[in-house]
């Protein structure tokens, strides 16, 4: 009998890989997985891409698809409800990548409104659309990621289904897409299981994975190829190399890799919160210092704040861990596994009384914020809140000069006195270093150039049409609205981020 395709991509593409960093929405980027893989992960996805953004925003693909030649293998996963379109978002990201993920497990609401991920599983005959035609188009492998029906015996046709139709890997995340929130509980393995019994491809598990130990149970009683890992890897970046380091260690070694590969500080923050997560807990002034950073040094002024908060406590634990009391399994300072706990759990209403309790104080904060001054929506009372000194009066605002270029407010520290479109096309299109937008083409060209032993500038001229295109475009949209009515032009906004609610 001839073996399936998909093992050969498997074995040899993906190096047989075992242990996989899940596809998360804003948290497997670039500096993460390269984090990741230091700890031992041997294959990692992208972040959750929309397809029909990806495809004809040149900006949001160069911004969201960031790699390198270590990052590899790599998987980018799409999300999509249309066969064409699907197509040509993964055809303009094949060549950064080992293969294309289909989504079909994110259960979250903006995937119901969006008619994508999870919410897709009971429409076969267009999933086989999708699956076929970027099968049958593509220079790469396409895989897809799904959730279980209640059914064992469903869940085993839909595998099937997508078998068929030529997906040549499977990761099953073993819930179903009611399973989130508070409502999450065990993945089940048993689905898992027969899916790998009766498919020809090979199959990934994904649930329940927050010690190395369960990998090993994981592939034993279920028979897969490997296993992802999401909330896990979260948490504990380490988790593949079976060790649980100090939350401060983790979050420096994260920073590293962020001072090397820049991303989004939105990012950043999600993911300082969430391995310090335990930590934060015991030591909620912390928190707070998280929370306001908005550069890298902030971060890691909040990561050495926090490592002096736990001094006392990591002392006493090294020199009597017998008299050290925790309720988690290892002391709160080192990276370890999340549990969400079940609306059934014995402290639920503690909880609850406790988030009643703060949410009151907050509100009465927020009263008495509102009653000292003008009246403002809940938004700004909360910036208020946070920034007594922060000026909210649109009468006293400070008045920006214009951009040289368009109608926008130029940047207050742009070199070439433009905004942030118009220096980014300026800056592409003649290699330019803008040190006020933190825009460094001519600084990674020359360190390009230098890498390959030469000084041709030629190394970033392949960015320059999709970016001129781009802000040309909105320039000219800028221009127009200007003409129109110059009295709009002072509340005239720049935003060339993704505007769908389904990148979010």
């Amino acid at each position: 009998m001839t073996e399936h395709k998909g093992w050969d991509f498997w074995r040899n593409t993906l190096n047989s890989a075992r242990l996989v960093v899940a596809p998360m929405v804003d948290q497997s980027e670039l500096p993460w997985r390269m984090l990741s893989r230091k700890y031992g992960a041997e294959l990692c996805y992208t972040p959750m891409f929309h397809a029909s953004v990806f495809s004809r925003d040149a900006i949001y693909r160069r911004e969201s698809l960031q790699t390198c030649d270590k990052d590899r293998p790599l998987i980018v996963q799409f999300c999509a409800n249309d066969p064409e379109i699907f197509l040509k978002a993964a055809q303009l990201a094949e060549g950064q990548c080992d293969a294309i993920d289909l989504n079909l497990g994110c259960p979250q609401s903006i995937a119901r409104r969006g008619h994508y991920g999870a919410f897709l599983q009971d429409d076969w005959l267009l999933l086989q659309k999708m699956v076929s035609l970027c099968n049958a188009k593509l220079k790469v492998p396409i895989t897809c990621k799904i959730r279980v029906f209640e059914s064992i015996e469903k869940t085993v046709e839909y595998a099937q289904m997508l078998e068929e139709a030529g997906c040549q890997l499977l990761t099953v995340h073993g819930r179903t897409k009611e399973q989130k929130g508070p409502l999450t509980g065990l993945a089940n393995w048993e689905h898992i299981k027969a899916v790998r019994q009766n498919v020809k491809i090979p199959v990934f598990a994904n649930g329940n994975i927050q010690y190395l130990s369960d990998v090993d149970r994981c592939i034993a009683e279920t028979g897969v190829q490997g296993i992802m890992s999401a909330e896990g890897n979260l948490h504990n970046p380490a988790l593949f190399h079976g060790i649980s380091p100090p939350v401060w260690q983790m979050v420096n070694e994260y920073l590293e890799f962020v001072e090397m590969y820049p991303c989004s500080t939105s990012y950043i923050r999600g993911h300082v919160f969430k391995i310090m997560h335990h930590a934060l807990e015991v030591h909620k002034d912390a928190r707070q210092k998280v929370a306001l950073a908005k550069t890298i040094n902030d971060f890691k002024a909040a990561s050495e704040f926090l490592e002096q908060k736990c001094q006392a406590d990591v002392e006493k634990y090294e020199k009597e861990p017998g008299s050290f009391k925790c309720e988690l399994p290892l002391p709160y300072w080192l990276c370890q596994p999340y549990v969400r706990p079940s609306p059934k759990d014995a402290n639920s209403e503690g909880r609850k009384a406790e988030r009643e309790r703060l949410n009151l104080k907050r509100n009465a904060e927020l009263s008495q914020v509102a009653l000292e001054g003008e009246p403002m929506s809940k938004n700004k009372l909360k910036k208020k809140l946070r920034n007594p000194q922060k000026n909210f009066d649109p009468l006293h605002k400070a008045k920006y000069e214009r951009c040289m270029q368009c109608c926008n407010p130029k940047g207050r520290r742009c070199e070439f006195s433009l905004c942030k479109s118009c220096c980014k096309l300026k800056s592409v299109r003649e290699t330019l270093d803008c040190l006020g937008h933190n825009f460094r083409f001519r600084t990674r060209a020359l360190t390009k150039s230098e890498e390959n032993g030469h000084s041709d500038m030629s190394s970033v001229t392949n960015v320059t049409n999709d970016v001129t295109d781009s802000v040309t475009s909105h320039n000219q949209t800028c221009s127009n609205n200007c003409h129109t009515d110059n009295k709009q032009t002072s509340s005239h906004k720049t935003d060339l981020s993704v505007t769908e609610d389904a990148v979010s």
